[in-house]
């Protein structure tokens, strides 16, 4: 594809000297370079492809990255890495050294903040606003934050506390649930654009000074102001935070975005701005299917996404399966997923029991407490979660679930590294801070069999259970039929050997396994974390002259210092070795490769466990 505007932007300050129309031929651009890309790479398309318009027009507008771009969900940033000197690198997005599919403040200037979980942005934002004010810096923040990712009670909590400040942040709402509706024409524009105006707010301001010395006038007057907007925008709620609500507008209208933008960067305090746009926008398959092509891996953009090639369920899809089997066994089943539904596997189990479905939104919080009043109830909670988006909902399972000893059990999906998300989505600390917590039952499967088989035996546990699995598929063990459980904290030896003994968590048996065979070691496959199976280690202990620990987990607080716990409880003394996910946040790139840089493939195992064992 030629892109004869694009060509020409090495940066920022190339966009505002172009016209409208060269914009307008960018943004297109835009999105052709994206589809191109993501088809080769990978990655989030139909948020990226919905925001090319007003990428452009922020950077048209706003200074950057003197003012500040915070993006909220990260997985709409493409353009916005693009057009600030990424073009070329563009074919390393998410792959191992190249480009995050975030934004990452060590990649770029004009990344000002992190963002790979959502609803952080006002909150971010907020700060940065502040600080620029107390800095004495005339500058401007911007937050561009989803309709989804303001269901979040963060987001409402920013809100709250921004409006009672005067700093100068714009939140941009961009709404792409729905198509552009009827308000969102040339009268709804001419309006936006008019109230945005400064002889509209002049006059505002005017008029509460002149009217400050008459109370009820002036709040009649503001009454009247409210009454004629909430006829016109749906912004009472933000008005009521302390925002001047501004909008809709279409999204996809760069002239409406640019002239809206100019006259908001004119005024001070904050400043809400609702915009609508399409996910998906431009490309047609995206379009129809947006929840189909938000996460995409290599594709033909002619072709769009073939069907799924059969193969090995993934862990996954063997939830799913087993969530739906239970439900039909057991009436007082409930699943619950924090707006996951599809990544986490309930996708059949919302078809097949909607009643007892219940996507609760990007609120991981009010997911677990929600859990724990159902459970209070006589009914069976399972909420299906991401390890990375457990870590928001912490306090809630301490206080509000594991200190009342609820059966809430927990399905942990993600669980250790992720491949090309990265270190924002790795899952690399469930292990470590769900051990801690008194009431709790720790199961790790190390094989598709295992994880139904252990599922099972986390939902008859009387109290709070968590069953953690990594991404992708396991070995390819056969899966029963039935839901029978297995005994609760009993490990099984996989490989009797020689002088070591490897205890082997979850997803790191397989490897284990194959590095045994090179050392003449035994296996446990320890099954659970918590409770650890203390005879296992006592036997093991006793019977071999070393022992070594293998998770995909942060070493620290792990699995590791479980089985290190249970022989200093028993008073036994033997050298050991705790092998897992290093104390540093590891990138994104190829799982596989991953592994094999932290130590953790059957060749790293081997080796460290060859260097313990000579030294």
């Amino acid at each position: 594809m030629t892109s004869h505007v694009l060509d020409r932007v090495g940066g920022p300050a190339d966009l505002k000297q172009l016209s409208r129309a060269e914009l307008k031929q960018l943004a297109g651009e835009l999105r052709q370079f994206i589809i191109e890309t993501v088809s080769r790479t990978g990655g989030h398309l139909a948020s990226n492809l919905g925001v090319c318009e007003l990428t452009v027009a922020l950077h048209a507008v706003f200074d950057t990255p003197r003012d500040k771009l915070v993006w909220d969900v990260g997985h709409q940033t493409y353009a916005h890495k693009i057009l600030t000197g990424r073009k070329e690198r563009m074919a390393t997005l998410r792959q191992t050294d190249g480009l995050s599919g975030f934004p990452k403040r060590e990649e770029s200037v004009y990344d000002a903040f992190v963002a790979g979980h959502s609803s952080t942005s006002i909150s971010a934002a907020l700060g940065m606003a502040t600080a620029a004010k107390l800095k004495g810096e005339d500058t401007r923040t911007v937050a561009v934050i989803g309709d989804g990712a303001m269901t979040a009670g963060m987001a409402f909590e920013a809100l709250n506390n921004a409006g009672a400040m005067d700093a100068n942040l714009l939140v941009i709402l961009n709404d792409n649930d729905m198509s552009i509706s009827a308000n969102v024409g040339a009268l709804n524009t001419y309006l936006t654009k008019l109230l945005s105006g400064r002889f509209y707010n002049a006059m505002r301001r005017g008029g509460e000074k002149v009217l400050s010395p008459f109370p009820p006038i002036l709040e009649l007057a503001k009454r009247a102001e409210e009454h004629m907007k909430g006829m016109m925008t749906p912004g009472t709620l933000f008005e009521e935070f302390g925002f001047n609500y501004l909008g809709p507008i279409d999204g996809h209208d760069v002239d409406a975005l640019i002239d809206t933008l100019g006259n908001i960067k004119k005024l001070s305090g904050p400043q809400f701005l609702h915009i609508v746009t399409r996910k998906g926008k431009g490309y047609a398959p995206a379009e129809e299917n947006p929840c189909g092509y938000h996460g995409v891996g290599k594709f033909d953009p002619e072709a769009g996404l073939s069907a799924k090639a059969g193969g090995k369920p993934t862990y996954t899809e063997v939830f799913g399966q087993w969530l739906c089997d239970m439900a039909a066994a057991d009436e007082k089943l409930v699943g619950i997923t924090p707006a996951m539904g599809e990544g986490s596997g309930l996708v059949d189990f919302a078809e097949q029991f909607p009643a007892r479905h219940f996507d609760v939104g990007i609120a991981e919080q009010h997911a677990l407490t929600f859990a724990a009043g159902l459970a209070c109830e006589g009914m069976k909670p399972v909420v299906a979660i991401y390890s990375t988006f457990l870590q928001r909902a912490y306090d809630q399972l301490i206080h509000d679930v594991a200190l009342q000893d609820l059966p809430v059990m927990l399905a942990i999906d993600r669980g250790g590294l992720v491949g090309a998300d990265g270190p924002t989505h790795a899952g690399a600390y469930d292990l470590s801070f769900l051990r801690c917590v008194p009431n709790m039952m720790i199961a790790a499967p190390s094989d598709e069999a295992e994880c139904r088989r252990l599922l099972s035996t986390a939902y008859r546990h009387d109290g709070p259970s968590a069953v953690r699995y990594p991404r992708g598929t396991g070995p390819g063990a056969p899966i029963p039929g039935d839901l029978d459980p297995l005994p609760v904290g009993r490990g099984s030896v996989r490989r009797q050997g020689g002088k070591v003994a490897i205890l082997a968590f979850g997803s790191l048996v397989a490897p284990a396994l194959v590095a045994a065979e090179r050392l003449d070691a035994t296996v446990a496959d320890m099954r659970f974390v918590k409770p650890i199976d203390r005879d296992l280690v006592r036997q093991l202990a006793e019977s071999h002259d070393c022992l070594v620990t293998v998770e995909e987990n942060a070493v620290m607080a792990g699995a590791g210092s479980a089985v290190a716990e249970a022989l200093a409880g028993m008073a036994i003394v033997r050298p050991i070795l705790h092998l897992g996910l290093p104390d540093r946040f590891v990138e994104h790139g190829d799982h596989a490769v991953l592994l094999a840089r932290c130590g953790l493939d059957a060749a790293g195992l081997e080796k460290s466990i060859r260097e313990f064992i000579s030294d």
